[in-house]
């Protein structure tokens, strides 16, 4: 057993907490986002948005769970997702847990009854700044705290519930 000083420990307990609050303040973002027809999810739906009105998007969500961690085109979309942010300024999140993304987006896990596919929630946008998005300052502050550490891109773990 290793022996922790107070600090640690509190800081540990601190940053989970932190991690915690941030995630439900993304699942509430991601949901006011999607009542307010301002989300766009897919890796090809989102590159076209950027392409076209880059000024209207203010947080890319790039989601993985282990087994995309060695697909290969998907991180490279993911680099070249990035990039772009970076250069213009859009904040970005890197989540783990699809699962629980999926059902705070009401989202099937796999095809249903009716043959529909679900849809691509690697890359999800937050768009229309003019939205007053509820949590959206929260999960901005997160994302450059995390660029102060050095940490260019933000990671949130979604957890089961």
């Amino acid at each position: 057993m290793t022996n922790m000083t107070l600090e640690e420990v509190v800081g540990c307990n601190s940053t989970d907490r932190k991690m915690e609050t941030v995630s439900e303040a993304l699942e509430e973002l991601l949901v006011a986002a999607q009542r307010q027809n301002c989300l766009t999810v897919g890796v090809y739906e989102s590159a076209q948005l950027m392409n076209v009105d880059p000024d209207s998007v203010v947080l890319c969500v790039l989601a993985t769970d282990e087994e995309d961690e060695n697909d290969v085109a998907l991180q490279i979309h993911f680099t070249l997702i990035q990039a772009f942010c970076c250069d213009i300024d859009i904040n970005i999140v890197r989540v783990s847990g699809m699962k629980r993304l999926a059902q705070v987006l009401g989202e099937p896990l796999s095809t249903d009854s009716n043959a529909n596919e679900p849809r691509d929630l690697h890359c999800i946008l937050v768009t229309n700044p003019q939205a007053e998005h509820l949590k959206l300052k929260e999960v901005g502050s997160y994302c450059k705290e995390s660029r102060c550490r050095n940490q260019w891109v933000a990671s949130i773990a979604l957890q089961e519930r």
